[in-house]
């Protein structure tokens, strides 16, 4: 029990800080730009370019990990809050466009590529003896975000935004010091030579092999783009949802806050879940919230349907992210399993493209109710392609 502890602790230190400097990153990323003097076009394009580029990343970083040379899960996170640490220091002092623009698209990158690594540690040290509670570390992470944000809205109004730079910096150096000390000792460590032979048997190189190995995950990746599509619609364009339903800036901090919190509860517990329900079963159980979570907006008519909707937090994103975790570790052979989460997150990213590119047209030719019915309709095709790949597995593995 004294171990669990230990090592669930430091895991959880490292998800906290990852967060709380996603929140500064990604949810201020707007608040930040605009204050040097970016338009809302320019960070558009700004942040597709840094989330395609990072879903091109995760794979390519993922394939390398899983060759096992020098280059683990745990050295990629340490140099990855090193870049993040040097280009948010950076960008405190500077003021060309040009130069913002590069150094905040590659950290902004940077932080969403090692997102996968992070969840492939985890699951790394717990083949090797070391004992982590997953959902509750990855739950406070989410709490760690919620209390990010509530803290940097009056923050930044008062200190200004660079103040974000500066917090950012911190975190990093908080970061990088707890992954530099968070490796397990030689007696916890499994036996390198069965660790080899696990790996040379599950060796799938190019993506081609990959996916010709785990064709249910490929129909799984698709899904998780259509239901990430209509789940960043929501984030992307909340404040416009909000205003639409007669609310404002006020509403959209503690919606904000309502549904990062709402998933500690979730992630904590889902371990207990994963005893009775296969992961691929949640999965499927967590896109059918997806859709409804967008459904509601479609006929809501008042702040009340918008809280009602963010609630569905709890049974989409919520389930989503761990059990799409777990299904990895149990499909896939070690060798295989930091490119399965990469691509997981991938999907992730490119849901979130798709919607940047997509969702601002509808919204300002056709308005707010097509919007939201096209996020419904795409995210509907995804509980369909997750019921087909998905479905039928009904067998809990995790002890």
């Amino acid at each position: 029990m004294g171990k669990k502890v230990v090592w669930t602790t430091g895991y959880t230190v490292l998800n906290v800080m990852y967060f709380a400097a996603f929140c500064t990153l990604h949810a201020y990323a707007a608040v930040f730009l605009l204050s040097r003097g970016f338009s809302n076009t320019s960070i558009g394009i700004l942040l597709a370019a840094a989330n395609v580029t990072s879903a091109l990343f995760q794979p390519f970083v993922a394939g390398i990990i899983d060759k096992g040379g020098w280059l683990t899960n745990r050295r990629f996170i340490f140099i990855s809050c090193l870049i993040i640490l040097a280009g948010s220091a950076v960008l405190r002092v500077i003021s060309s466009q040009a130069a913002v623009f590069v150094i905040f698209a590659l950290i902004y990158m940077i932080q969403f590529a090692y997102q996968p690594v992070m969840t492939a540690l985890c699951f790394e040290y717990q083949k090797k003896g070391c004992d982590i509670y997953y959902g509750l570390a990855r739950g406070l992470g989410s709490a760690g975000f919620a209390v990010t944000s509530a803290l940097m809205g009056s923050a930044v109004t008062k200190y200004g935004e660079t103040l974000l730079m500066t917090v950012t910096a911190v975190i990093m150096i908080i970061s990088a010091t707890a992954v530099f000390f968070f490796r397990p000792a030689k007696e916890e460590a499994v036996d390198i030579t069965a660790v080899e032979i696990k790996k040379e048997e599950g060796t799938h190189g190019n993506i081609k092999d990959f996916f010709s190995t785990y064709p249910a995950f490929v129909l799984f990746i698709i899904a998780t783009v259509f239901f990430f599509f209509a789940h960043n619609m929501i984030n992307d364009f909340m404040i416009q949802i909000i205003r639409s339903l007669g609310g404002g800036e006020k509403e959209l901090g503690y919606s904000n806050f309502l549904q990062a919190i709402l998933e500690l509860p979730v992630m904590a517990l889902i371990g207990l879940v994963l005893k009775r329900v296969s992961p691929a079963r949640l999965l499927v159980f967590s896109g059918v919230a997806f859709f409804v979570k967008i459904l509601i907006l479609v006929f809501a008519s008042n702040m009340v349907w918008m809280f009602v909707s963010q609630s569905f937090q709890l049974f989409a994103y919520a389930v989503f992210i761990p059990a799409a975790a777990y299904y990895v570790s149990d499909t896939m052979t070690e060798n295989d399993q930091v490119k399965g989460q990469a691509y997981v997150t991938s999907a992730i990213t490119i849901g979130g493209v798709f919607s940047n590119l997509l969702s601002g047209i509808i919204l300002d030719n056709l308005g707010m109710k097509p919007m939201l019915v096209t996020g419904s309709l795409v995210c509907f095709l995804g509980v369909v392609t997750a019921f087909f790949a998905l479905g039928r597995d009904s067998k809990p593995s995790w002890k």
